[in-house]
């Protein structure tokens, strides 16, 4: 019935979430007697799947946190700008946390000189053994190409750094930047391309993000002490205000709250839709993932010996450049 109410009536994705929630209460307040288990097998599939499956818009989906006005949410909410000038950044996140799930945003990048900014996109949960997994995008000087430098943090250690430049401008046009993220693995993605897996190791002690919710941020901000060749190429603040532009959100995803957050990861066990929860690469993106590592990665914390001096990191080990 909701299926068929999605498809022949226009509700918008904040009446879905509501009526969601309703199925939800009820399904709480019904005892196991007075329903089938097949019954609340279905509620709770549907349940899941439109609390998290939807196109976001950026009104319902994301609060302007910082900026002062440099942040502004566009076109009846489906297009949203962060823009950096000397005085400040800016910044949003995400209304809800989610627990496991498929993140996709559109981004296009600050263009021309963008030397000494940081284009941020992220999942990160809060306090010092917070877990977080990023997109950062550094800018560059007019022909130069970006860097985007991506990081996996889990109980507050991080770390795990691997950079890559892109094979397309990704200033003239939006792209597709997706996280995957489930038990077994994160799974870094470009435009459907994978480009980095991080998978869980905790069988040989390497933590792995898994029990915190986390929020999506993103921010555009100043970084020229270190984001371009090392902090040597400083912000041209001639060109500012710099702009970064949003759209296309979609999570397919757990959303957790205080009372679902221990049941996140069962509920998206059990939803058919969530293909997300249980994927891995295939033979095919496993190739798709290596050519972009080899021609495009610029930088790999497990190949970094010279860091790593008194030992490499447990998970690099068996790690195919992930």
């Amino acid at each position: 019935m909701l299926l068929l109410l999605q498809q022949t009536h226009p509700f918008t994705f904040a009446v879905q979430k509501f009526l969601a929630k309703i199925i939800c209460i009820c399904i709480k307040t019904f005892r196991m007697g007075s329903v089938s288990k097949l019954y609340l097998l279905v509620s709770l599939m549907a349940c899941s799947v439109l609390l998290a499956s939807a196109a976001g818009n950026f009104y319902q989906d994301m609060d302007i946190t910082w900026g002062d006005g440099r942040g502004k949410i566009l076109d009846n909410g489906q297009l949203l700008t962060l823009s950096l000038d000397k005085p400040s950044g800016s910044g949003f996140q995400s209304k809800n946390e989610y627990l496991f799930g498929k993140i996709d945003m559109q981004i296009k990048l600050v263009p021309g000189n963008s030397a000494g900014t940081v284009t941020a996109y992220y999942l990160s949960s809060q306090g010092p053994t917070h877990d977080e997994i990023d997109f950062e995008f550094l800018g560059n000087l007019s022909g130069d190409p970006y860097t985007l430098h991506t990081n996996v943090f889990s109980q507050g250690k991080g770390n795990r750094e691997q950079q890559f430049h892109l094979w397309f401008d990704p200033t003239a046009d939006f792209h597709t930047y997706s996280i995957l993220w489930n038990p077994q693995r994160i799974i870094f993605s470009v435009d459907g391309t994978p480009i980095r897996e991080f998978k869980n190791s905790e069988s040989i002690g390497v933590p792995f993000p898994k029990s915190q919710p986390m929020r999506i941020y993103s921010s555009l901000w100043n970084a020229d002490d270190w984001a371009t060749r090392g902090g040597l190429v400083k912000t041209d603040w001639s060109h500012a205000p710099f702009t970064a532009s949003y759209r296309n959100f979609n999570a397919n995803a757990c959303v957790a709250t205080s009372s679902t957050a221990s049941s996140c990861a069962a509920k998206s066990k059990a939803s058919g839709n969530n293909a997300w929860f249980s994927q891995e690469l295939d033979s095919t993106n496993q190739k798709r993932m290596r050519w972009v590592q080899k021609n495009y990665m610029i930088y790999n914390y497990c190949t970094d010996k010279k860091r790593f001096s008194q030992g490499m990191p447990p998970e690099c080990a068996t790690a195919n450049l992930s």
